[in-house]
């Protein structure tokens, strides 16, 4: 996981917006966040997402095929809970 890195607020920020923030608190990090339509789904930047939904899809597809949740889940190395909600999902 990237670790967050910290920006001094006077060196991106003018003068007037800096007094206006503090106000509300001083000396005290703060976080804030990007606009939503910048955030990216979960995965999608490192490829765990496109890797999971195709491991997805093999198991769909072997469940399909004939075989057993059991079998799928000892060679996914996942429970039978979790090899049937992939199967099961619309």
């Amino acid at each position: 996981m990237a670790e967050m890195s910290y920006v001094k607020a006077n060196a991106v920020l003018p003068e007037n917006l800096i007094a206006e923030i503090q106000k509300y608190v001083q000396g005290e990090a703060i976080y804030i966040p990007k606009p939503e339509k910048d955030y990216r789904k979960w995965g999608s930047r490192s490829g765990a997402r496109k890797a999971l939904d195709e491991r997805n899809h093999s198991i769909k597809s072997e469940f399909q095929n004939g075989k057993t949740i059991s079998k799928l889940a000892e060679e996914y190395f996942l429970s039978a809970e979790t090899i049937k909600k992939i199967v099961y999902k619309k």
